[in-house]
């Protein structure tokens, strides 16, 4: 295990991998379901914004807060993350609004099909991983059988980012 809390590199692993699928951790009946997610922005204060579908359900029948897990990973990238935290259902014109990346006809459309969530980071996990290359010589199919058959299972460790609570005076 080997601590951070790096908020900087932390934004840009997320947005190169800049999708991941979104548990809901939550014991309510009613609850958003799992869906892959695409992430809009990564703040300074360790919050992942992004957009799920509406609910057919009344909105207000759902909890406004509940815990969650993310995971992010995609194919060829070295990495992927393990993200927990609590949720934030954000029904607020303003906050959609203050998100300027956005075109007008996703903001227009946020109130009818989309729901805005925010995900304040809790706890993430970080793997690296190494890429294998396929052994093509006879030697090299030996060396993999050997390695499967002997070799002990090295598993990444992750790097832990506890992120501080910010003072504020």
């Amino acid at each position: 295990m080997k601590p951070g809390n790096d908020i900087s590199f932390l934004q840009d692993k997320i947005q190169g991998i800049g999708s991941a699928l979104f548990y809901n951790m939550s014991s309510g009946v009613l609850k958003i379901p799992t869906s892959i997610v695409s992430v809009l922005r990564v703040d300074e204060a360790a919050n992942i914004w992004f957009f799920v579908n509406r609910p057919e359900q009344n909105l207000y029948a759902f909890d406004r807060e509940f815990p969650v897990r993310m995971q992010f990973y995609r194919k060829g990238k070295g990495y992927y993350l393990q993200i927990t935290g609590k949720a934030y259902v954000v029904d607020d014109p303003e906050d959609v609004y203050g998100l300027v990346s956005l075109p007008e006809e996703i903001k227009t459309r946020a109130f009818r099909e989309l729901l805005l969530i925010k995900v304040k980071i809790s706890h993430v996990e970080y793997y690296e991983y190494g890429r294998r290359f396929a052994r093509r010589s006879l030697t090299g199919f030996f060396t993999q059988m050997y390695d499967r058959l002997f070799r002990e299972d090295t598993r990444p460790e992750p790097y832990i980012f506890q992120l501080a609570p910010r003072l504020s005076f």
